[in-house]
């Protein structure tokens, strides 16, 4: 069976809630694997046949500990994965575009296919209260994040992408 890995780190909740609907969205149609970025591994990415990264920006970047992820597993799979697709999720207080430019070029560098445009939610927080206070995504948004992980794995399970 194709699987699915959704790799994502969150540190005030928004990005975890986003990576769990697209795992729920996902999972009817393809075996599923979501792991935090700190537990995801080179071995989980050879094993899937697809992903889908969701990470907070945090100073118009990319999260530190979603960098390390790419930072740990980048050359242990260079060209190895090659042509696989990929979808991205970014959750940012402002844009978002920052991390979402970063992350493709990484992705890129894996010659990963995307097969979505970036998602990117705002939760429009922008004082260091806001921007470090739980975030709750709302249930409408949370429905766009299962149904971009319905199609993502149902593109997988059918080896269309």
């Amino acid at each position: 069976m194709a699987q699915l890995l959704i790799v994502y780190h969150s540190r005030t909740g928004g990005s975890a809630q986003m990576a769990q609907a697209a795992a729920e969205g996902a999972r009817g149609e393809v075996e599923t694997v979501l792991l935090a970025a700190d537990q995801a591994t080179p071995d989980d990415l050879l094993r899937a046949d697809g992903y889908i990264f969701v990470a907070p920006e945090n100073l118009a970047t990319l999260s530190g500990a979603m960098k390390e992820f790419f930072d740990r597993c980048f050359y242990p799979v260079l060209g190895r994965i090659e042509g696989r697709p990929y979808a991205q999720m970014i959750c940012a207080g402002t844009d978002g575009q920052g991390a979402a430019r970063q992350l493709a070029r990484i992705a890129t560098g894996w010659r990963l296919r995307e097969v979505q445009p970036a998602m990117i939610v705002c939760t429009h927080a922008q004082t260091p209260e806001a921007i470090l206070a739980p975030k709750a995504i709302p249930d409408d948004t949370l429905d766009d994040c299962r149904a971009l992980g319905q199609a993502i794995g149902a593109g997988v399970a059918m080896g269309i992408f």
